[in-house]
């Protein structure tokens, strides 16, 4: 008999992080947004399965600890990586979003005219570029009159 295992996410999900900047933080009465520059274009996962993603801050700051939905910049109620989730962070914070090594670049689109972000891989102490952020022209750089 012959086995064959393949691992897929559940090695490679591990393997990678999908970082964002915290642009905005808008505080209300009732509910808190944390709004990321990465959205569902970036990982859809949470906004397709209700995916729970970790989410932590990058750098460890002394920050009043808040309860957050956790939104990206896609004008659609399903652009979000999760709901009531404490965090102490704050406008210009990076956090990183785990587990997306399996779902980020592989599932990302271009909807609402959104440019794929960079994939980065690191290596011990070396980082490399190993696929370009996309610019707005790469959008309609396949489009024609013809």
């Amino acid at each position: 008999m012959r086995l064959v295992f393949e691992p897929g996410r559940s090695i490679v999900a591990a393997s990678g992080v999908l970082m964002s900047e915290v642009q905005y933080i808008k505080k209300g009465p009732s509910r808190n947004f944390a709004v990321l520059d990465a959205g569902m274009t970036d990982l859809i996962r949470p906004a397709l399965y209700d995916a729970w993603m970790p989410i932590v801050p990058v750098e460890e700051k002394i920050r009043e600890r808040l309860v957050y939905d956790v939104v990206g910049p896609v004008c659609e109620s399903s652009d979000r990586f999760d709901t009531d989730r404490e965090l102490l962070i704050g406008q210009g914070d990076l956090v990183a979003i785990g587990m997306a090594g399996a779902y980020a670049m592989s599932m990302s689109s271009r909807y609402n005219s959104r440019p794929r972000a960079a994939e980065i891989l690191v290596n011990a102490d070396q980082a490399h570029v190993i696929r370009r952020r996309e610019q707005f022209e790469d959008l309609w750089a396949l489009e024609s009159l013809e």
